[in-house]
């Protein structure tokens, strides 16, 4: 189907401002275990809204993708991050100090992160919705990319079942359809997809809102409103006490809750999320996001949009110095700066130009927005992009698996089970190399290991390995190695990739932490 201009910008401008209103909605009653009864905002607005997280974060994104546009991915934003993020709480500081120690994406969000099933990256899904407008498989592979920056598991389905919904929500205005939607990228068995279909039961079973609460809450019992507790007290409504950070399934199914229990009012909407408690101002800014991209800026509610005025406020991003990031100070320039980088963030056949200086889009529709079945060749557009991996495959990968996207090739390492090595065990990883559908011909892979010293390869220093022609063809090898007589606490392997006959040399790094011992810990 074809998206005209002036419609995307109205939903482009609608999902920034619903974003921006929700999260001013529920920043009053973010970490409480409550059920707060409100009808509107409860702060005074006078000076204009406060700062929100939700949407500074993403205006960072957007930089990046004004740069490196369609090519940007994990490491990119990792970059990013650690350059402009200034936050270093929880997740966020967790994810900076992995990669600070050099743990590169997806291993910086899954190590030592009991924060890794939080709220802090599906917060982050609307700029790739924004971006990907009915090309739900391409909004799941960048919201993928950008949620092993600092999250795993849990996190990372909440983002990519927020960032699918709300792409597919630019051409489907069926709340059950989205919702289906959404779940058909993330694994049907994953808290998150439970929290949401507990949701669906409630809203569908009648049960009262507060009832609702309970129940959503107890099928993957987080604790963000418990934060700040000096100590834990049995709650009087029979919410049960979940893991530390375990917070993104509960606050996701809040907010496809409240998205029912609105029955289509914007305002009845959000604040039956925020009564949810929790983390209101990630679960009521997302709703009003997506609220926002299905009605469009010029449908949502007058009282709830002239508070704000327009105005965005930024509380993460450091400005202390000169750094070369456009900081919008409106809904409006947001949008506008979305409008300008969509036509290279898509590829021409997605994107008409017209005489007039706008646009259309054509994007897919019905039973396209959904998954693509196993090994379905991508449907999305920016298709000569390499990406190596389906769709299906990228979601299911292990936090250990680390992917390295070049020209003609990509180059996956599995880890294994962590990123530590011992002096007294064999320690062995995976690399796979994948032809990514530049080659067009059979290929010999040469693979070269350069170790430091007291480091002993026991399969070899090298390999050469036979690349079929096909995009998505891949050849492995097991690397085993002896760490007995290296003395360091950090040890890097350098594999250095090339092609016989092409000119393309890539070189690639393992970097293993030793295994703490109970005498080093103590």
């Amino acid at each position: 189907m074809k998206l005209n201009f002036n419609t995307y910008k109205d939903k482009v401008m609608g999902c920034w401002a619903g974003k921006n209103i929700g999260g001013v909605l529920g920043a009053p009653f973010e970490c409480k275990r409550q059920f707060n009864e409100i009808d509107f905002y409860t702060q005074d607005l006078s000076g204009g809204p406060p700062p929100n997280d939700d949407l500074d974060l993403q205006i960072i994104w957007l930089n990046a993708v004004e740069r490196f546009g369609r090519q940007v991915n994990a490491s990119i934003l990792g970059e990013y991050w650690l350059s402009y993020v200034i936050a270093h709480w929880s997740e966020y500081g967790i994810g900076k100090s992995n990669m600070v120690a050099g743990l590169t994406p997806p291993l910086s969000g899954s190590f030592n992160n009991q924060y890794k099933n939080s709220c802090g990256c599906f917060i982050r899904s609307e700029i790739w919705a924004c971006l990907t407008p009915g090309f739900p498989e391409l909004a799941a592979r960048y919201a993928y990319e950008d949620a092993i920056v600092d999250h795993a598991s849990e996190g990372v389905y909440g983002e990519v079942f927020c960032a699918t919904l709300e792409s597919a929500a630019f051409v489907e205005s069926d709340i059950r359809k989205l919702i289906d939607i959404g779940l058909s990228y993330i694994p049907e068995d994953c808290a998150v997809a439970r929290c949401v279909k507990k949701a669906v039961e409630c809203y569908d079973k009648g049960i009262p809102v507060r009832d609702a609460r309970v129940i959503i809450h107890n099928e993957a019992p987080g604790t963000f409103g418990l934060t700040g507790r000096t100590f834990i007290e049995d709650d009087p409504d029979g919410m049960q006490t979940g893991e530390s950070g375990f917070d993104c399934p509960e606050n996701i199914g809040f907010l496809i809750a409240g998205w029912l229990y609105g029955e289509g009012d914007f305002g009845k909407s959000l604040c039956t999320t925020v009564a949810f408690g929790e983390d209101t101002d990630c679960s009521a800014a997302t709703l009003g996001a997506i609220m926002g991209i299905v009605s469009g800026a010029s449908a949502l509610p007058d009282k709830w949009v002239k508070p704000l005025d327009d105005k965005i406020a930024t509380m993460c991003i450091n400005l202390t110095t000169w750094t070369g990031l456009w900081i919008p100070k409106t809904v409006t320039e947001l949008t506008d700066r979305v409008l300008r980088v969509l036509p290279r963030f898509l590829d021409i056949g997605s994107v008409d130009i017209l005489s007039d200086g706008g646009y259309t889009i054509t994007c897919l529709e019905g039973d396209q927005l959904y998954c693509p079945v196993i090994n379905c060749p991508p449907r999305h557009a920016s298709k000569e992009i390499p990406r190596g991996l389906y769709v299906h495959e990228l979601i299911a990968l292990s936090s250990n698996s680390v992917r390295y996207n070049f020209c003609t090739h990509n180059v996956m390492i599995d880890y294994g089970d962590d990123v530590f090595f011992s002096s007294d065990e064999i320690r062995r990883f995976k690399i796979t190399v994948m032809n990514n559908g530049i080659m067009r011909q059979q290929m010999w892979c040469r693979l070269r290991l350069y170790t430091p010293d007291g480091v002993k390869l026991l399969t070899g220093a090298g390999f050469s390995l036979p690349l079929s022609t096909f995009h998505g063809e891949r050849s492995e090898a097991i690397i085993e190695f002896d760490a007995s007589e290296f003395a360091g606490e950090r040890l890097e392997i350098i594999i250095d990739i090339s092609f016989e006959g092409r000119h393309t040399s890539t070189p690639v790094k393992v970097m293993l932490l030793r295994k703490p011992t109970p005498e080093s810990i103590a």
